[in-house]
């Protein structure tokens, strides 16, 4: 990509509506070099409450940039990120996460010799009242095991038992169980990459399933994907990029496969 390029306004959304008081995520303009390469050249989005919105390009597109931007994994080198209306910088991954912004990266960052429910807790790990339990940090234990169980009944998700590690789980089962996680942490935003890239049909469909209770309960949802079958299930609203650049955002009800794999590719107009 050349300098005029990443220096090059963003084009407008079709559908840029930032000031929207559904609006839960709006990231305008932002742009990110490492080094000579620019890996992201005027990335913007828009994200409404309890909707699902899939992100979509090549790969090098800079999806996995701007979501990390979100995630306060990577600091943006200009651009503007609003949180519920609210300008807002992140320092850093802890920042995101008390803004209610979970991410389940494709490694779901799961520890096998772990259970269910203490994966679920992950760093977070609740302690029983009382000052002695307090002064030795005794795990609640009981707690976890029965929020890790409501998380998981609020999607749908069927984990044979929450004392088995995650060794002995199916992917869509870990798929499931990351999810879980997100959706007890992730007050505003649950954000997914290819959730469902290393699953069977089966399994594909039920983290497609679990997508939509997401949306039901009002979570937010941004989704990187691939998959033009299992977006147009689920998804919202579709945005793409191209380049570090978005080039498009359209309504999945407005629009054919073809129409999305030419904006990918460059084979239509941006907008």
């Amino acid at each position: 990509m050349n300098g005029d390029t990443a220096a090059s306004p963003a084009p407008a959304l079709q559908d840029d509506a930032g000031s929207d008081s559904t609006s839960v995520l709006v990231a305008t303009d932002l742009r990110k070099n490492f080094g000579a390469v620019a890996a992201l050249a005027g990335a913007s989005l828009h994200l409404r409450r309890g909707e699902v919105m899939a992100l979509m390009g090549d790969n090098g597109a800079g999806k996995s940039t701007l979501v990390k931007s979100i995630a306060g994994v990577v600091v943006p080198d200009s651009g503007e990120i609003r949180i519920n209306g609210e300008p807002t910088r992140f320092a850093g991954p802890g920042d995101a996460l008390k803004a209610g912004i979970e991410t389940v990266y494709q490694d779901l960052a799961l520890v096998d010799s772990m259970s269910a429910s203490e994966n679920v807790f992950l760093g977070r790990e609740p302690v029983k009242a009382g000052p002695f339990s307090r002064l030795f940090k005794l795990v609640d234990r009981r707690r976890m095991a029965d929020e890790a169980a409501r998380a998981l009944a609020g999607i749908g998700a069927k984990i044979p038992s929450l004392a088995d590690t995650v060794s002995a789980m199916s992917g869509g089962q870990r798929q499931a169980l990351a999810v879980a996680r997100a959706m007890l942490w992730g007050k505003n935003i649950v954000m997914l990459d290819e959730p469902t890239a290393a699953l069977g049909v089966q399994e594909s469909e039920h983290v497609l399933e679990i997508i939509t209770a997401l949306k039901s309960q009002d979570v937010s949802v941004l989704m990187i994907s691939h998959n033009l079958e299992h977006v147009f299930q689920v998804a919202d609203r579709v945005t793409v990029m191209r380049q570090g650049r978005t080039v498009g955002e359209r309504h999945v009800r407005d629009v054919v496969a073809n129409d999305i794999v030419g904006l990918i590719t460059g084979g239509s107009e941006v907008s």
